[in-house]
């Protein structure tokens, strides 16, 4: 019997790997500033504070380490009849949206992202658990993969 989870009919897509460049700087960021904290909080003389240096510094290791994974995991196939989107490592979370139901997609682009030439496509259906976000995909391929959802999902409503 096949696993039904790895879709063996067609190859994933895969986000940029620009991604990881993107992901990392906002490890660097966010898990600079705890550990700068940390520091600030140790020149009040609290003892306690070395653990939040240690714990920040841990978990700056770490999620720079799974980076590279984290973002491997990324993918989408463009099916007959839907969209099938995976991400996640050890919660893996695969989502297949039927184009007919699709009634929103949305390209978005924050400043990193079009510093790198990257953008986030998202797509709507009515059921809110059913929000799909891709991001690191190149703004070309974005609003290329938005124009062809925009136009099966039209083409997939009027069949209704």
């Amino acid at each position: 019997m096949p696993n039904r989870l790895e879709l063996p009919e067609q190859e994933w897509r895969r986000v940029s790997p620009k991604l990881m460049i993107s992901e990392l700087i906002g490890t660097v960021v966010f898990w600079g500033l705890g550990i700068v904290a940390g520091f600030v909080l140790l020149s009040f003389e609290w003892e306690w504070a070395i653990w939040l240096v240690v714990g920040a510094a841990a978990c700056f290791v770490v999620n720079a380490a799974l980076t590279s994974r984290r973002v491997r995991a990324y993918g989408y196939q463009l099916r007959e009849d839907d969209l099938v989107f995976r991400r996640g490592i050890m919660f893996l979370r695969i989502v297949a949206v039927p184009y007919g139901r699709m009634q929103l997609v949305d390209i978005t682009r924050g400043p990193l992202s079009r510093a790198l030439g990257l953008s986030e496509l998202k797509f709507v259906t009515a059921a809110a658990s059913t929000a799909v976000t891709i991001p690191g995909l190149l703004e070309h391929d974005a609003e290329e993969l938005r124009d062809h959802l925009v136009r099966v999902a039209e083409s997939r409503r009027a069949g209704l």
